[in-house]
């Protein structure tokens, strides 16, 4: 007998993947080499180390809400979760993409709005599955502060 949660989450695996992967389509180029960036800037290893474990904690999380049982919340705990996702996505393509790291931070404290009300939404479904989320929030912590430096240390570069 196969069990549901290990499908149900092998589907949100893919899925979170998937859309992870439509963000690193867009990557640091020579634009972004030549930006003066941060003290605390982490080195490039880390970022696909980090996200990757980010996306799998994420993955998981929306599995768990999505096999608890019946809860008023869950569509809502769920359409945050996806809605999320894109502005994940839409962070890589505006900042890497575009060069535009004032939109990509207003995107990013977008997400990050999206990102706390998903942990408090799924925190009221399975409190497990709201602690899987935290990490994500707080790296965001960090994108937001390097976000922030980037687009300051650079706000006389056209």
């Amino acid at each position: 007998m196969i069990n549901h949660f290990a499908v149900v989450a092998f589907a949100s695996l893919v899925l979170t993947l998937a859309v992870a992967t439509i963000g690193s389509l867009f990557r640091p180029d020579a634009w972004y080499e030549h930006l003066r960036k941060p003290a605390g800037t982490p080195p490039p290893w880390v970022f696909p180390v980090v996200w990757t474990m980010l996306y799998i904690l994420m993955a998981l999380a929306a599995a768990l809400v999505f096999v608890s049982p019946a809860a008023p919340l869950r569509t809502t705990a769920l359409v945050l979760y996806g809605i999320q996702l894109l502005a994940n996505a839409k962070w890589s393509w505006l900042f890497f993409r575009l060069h535009k790291p004032l939109w990509a931070l207003i995107d990013i404290l977008v997400l990050l709005a999206l990102v706390l009300a998903a942990i408090g939404v799924f925190a009221a479904i399975n409190s497990i599955a709201a602690l899987l989320l935290v990490p994500y929030g707080l790296w965001l912590f960090v994108a937001l502060y390097l976000n922030w430096t980037i687009y300051w240390l650079n706000r006389d570069i056209r």
